[in-house]
């Protein structure tokens, strides 16, 4: 048994400096090597590191296609991977990474801490410990493993801004990858994709700016899929509906999702031909939009992979 674990950077990793926590070489490295020495790691590890290592708010779609093909170009040598990564996008990596690998038949484990290993009273090294025995042992597919649980890769979201079980995702049985005879790398680049919040009185020059200017769009309405039916949201959606850039409709609730139709007042999505998010969190819908306008050059195609439940990152029925 053999695992590769990709240190991307992130709180796991840092020190204190004196401009704040900042990710240093060595720490992860370290952390593993005392694993060992107490007797807890018995696999053998391997360490590929970010250079240069990077906070997770830095990162953008490139570094989701590098761990991507990192795991592809390694697949056949190790029985597992394990990504260390910052928490403030962990979510939205673990969501790309289930869309990004098709056919996996390995487990990817993607986890950090909240404080860093080299803090006294760290979460780094529980999660650490965790990671590399759930990479020997849990199913195939995308997991986050934080605070004691295994999380679907497709459906976790970060709940708390510093608690240590930051983490939570809904429970569901479709595994946390896309079903495939081999190993696939589906490629991403990066999009202008614009996240736009519904609020009452919406500063709908902000979408129409979106629609004018982005290649798609995630719309994160009210509770199950309502918003103003104004005379200018309903010129910017029909602008984007113009452009043929997808729009994509989730909720502002933590759980539920949205189910457009449900209210009348949500009768300007559907005559604008916004796509239901149906039970997506904002990382997977932000995800699945660069992954579709990556892979397809028209809206029906777009569409249709959008409309599709690749990974079970929402509840098809």
């Amino acid at each position: 048994m053999a695992l590769l674990v990709i240190h991307t950077g992130g709180t796991i990793g840092m020190v204190q400096t004196d401009a704040g926590f900042a990710p240093r070489s060595g720490v992860l490295e370290t952390a593993i090597e005392e694993l060992r020495a107490a007797g807890q790691v018995s696999t053998e590890v391997h360490v590929q590191c970010f250079d240069p290592l990077i906070d997770s708010a830095q990162a953008t779609p490139a570094d989701w296609a590098k761990i991507a093909a990192t795991i592809h170009a390694e697949y056949d040598r190790f029985d597992g991977f394990i990504v260390t990564h910052g928490t403030d996008t962990l979510a939205y990596t673990a969501a790309a990474l289930c869309l990004g690998l098709r056919g996996l038949r390995k487990p990817v484990i993607v986890t950090g801490a909240m404080l860093p290993l080299t803090v006294e009273g760290t979460d780094g090294t529980r999660n650490l410990n965790d990671a590399l025995t759930a990479a020997s042992e849990a199913p195939a597919g995308v997991w986050v493993q934080f605070a004691g649980n295994l999380l679907h890769g497709g459906r976790v979201r970060k709940s708390h801004s510093h608690a240590f079980d930051a983490f939570e995702a809904e429970t569901v049985t479709t595994p946390p990858v896309i079903l495939a005879e081999t190993l696939d790398l589906a490629q991403v680049q990066d999009h202008r994709v614009g996240v736009v919040s519904i609020t009452p009185g919406t500063c709908t020059e902000l979408i129409r700016f979106a629609a004018d200017t982005c290649a798609g769009i995630v719309l994160r309405c009210y509770g199950s899929g309502t918003a103003p039916d104004t005379p200018a949201l309903r010129a910017a959606l029909h602008r984007a509906q113009e452009r043929k850039i997808p729009v994509v409709a989730v909720s502002q609730c933590a759980e539920g999702g949205i189910r457009l139709g449900t209210y009348a007042a949500g009768g300007v999505l559907r005559e604008t031909g916004v796509i239901d998010g149906r039970n997506m969190t904002p990382e997977m819908a932000y995800a699945k939009v660069q992954f579709a306008l990556s892979q397809f050059e028209n809206i029906d195609a777009q569409r249709e992979y959008l409309t599709t439940c690749q990974c079970g990152e929402y509840t098809a029925a």
